[in-house]
């Protein structure tokens, strides 16, 4: 095999081990090891273990064998970031991404909330309310309820997804919030629909959480489209 087929052979093997057998943290065995052990140089398993820390699947530091790396949705988050600063109508299609995943998060917390996850998001919303008009807290609160109600439904995934989304989501709560309070909408507004999926979710009520997500996102999809269309708006009266 060429050079480069080796090395991709060497990290699909190490892909496996670090998947299957090992976990966030350990390290993975020493590159004299590795080396012997898939049948390669020494230099192809350096090569693959620096491609797989590109990845962010391990963490390398000097004098130490590589480890494991902690689940990271940086890059995830980064590309939405990037796309919503090139593009602020892109927050629209984060807002598809959103209703496809936090509509059914809804409705698996209405299952499986636990009674301190529950008090989690009680306090996510007080946090809200006692804001008052400080609106970095405020949408600092709000981004934890939705991460708290990610936590409730059980799915570890959901969790990975929706942390992974926490900045280009604050960037989209604070322009529909923007477009929100331009529409002549409260902050209480925006209370309210939180405290509806925390109330269905307490119930036990899965199609109720699940609706009132789906309100949630509604307007907020109007607040947004509200406020893209006063910027085109001006942007149209300065090209005038």
């Amino acid at each position: 095999m060429g050079r480069a087929s080796v090395v991709d052979s060497v990290i699909e093997r190490l892909e496996d081990l670090i998947f299957s057998r090992l976990e966030p943290g350990e390290a993975l065995p020493s590159e004299g090891q590795l080396a012997e052990a898939l049948g390669v140089s020494r230099l192809s398993v350096r090569e693959a273990t620096r491609t797989l820390e590109a990845r962010g699947l391990l963490d390398i530091s000097k004098g130490r064998r590589p480890r494991v790396a902690a689940p990271n949705g940086s890059l995830v988050g980064d590309f939405f970031q990037i796309a919503v600063r090139r593009d602020p109508r892109a927050l629209l299609d984060l807002l598809e991404v959103r209703r496809a995943l936090e509509v059914h998060i809804a409705a698996l917390a209405a299952r499986r909330a636990t009674s301190s996850e529950i008090a989690d998001m009680e306090m996510s919303i007080n946090a809200m309310r006692a804001a008052d008009h400080q609106f970095e807290a405020f949408h600092t609160a709000d981004v934890r309820f939705h991460e708290n109600l990610a936590a409730a439904s059980g799915n570890r995934m959901l969790v990975f997804l929706i942390e992974a989304f926490a900045e280009p989501l604050r960037e989209s709560r604070q322009r529909s919030f923007a477009g929100h309070t331009a529409r002549g909408g409260r902050v209480d507004d925006v209370i309210e629909q939180h405290q509806a999926i925390l109330d269905a979710v307490k119930a036990r009520n899965p199609k109720a959480a699940a609706q009132a997500m789906r309100e949630h996102l509604q307007q907020t999809e109007q607040d947004l489209r509200a406020l893209l269309q006063r910027a085109g708006e001006r942007a149209g009266a300065s090209e005038a």
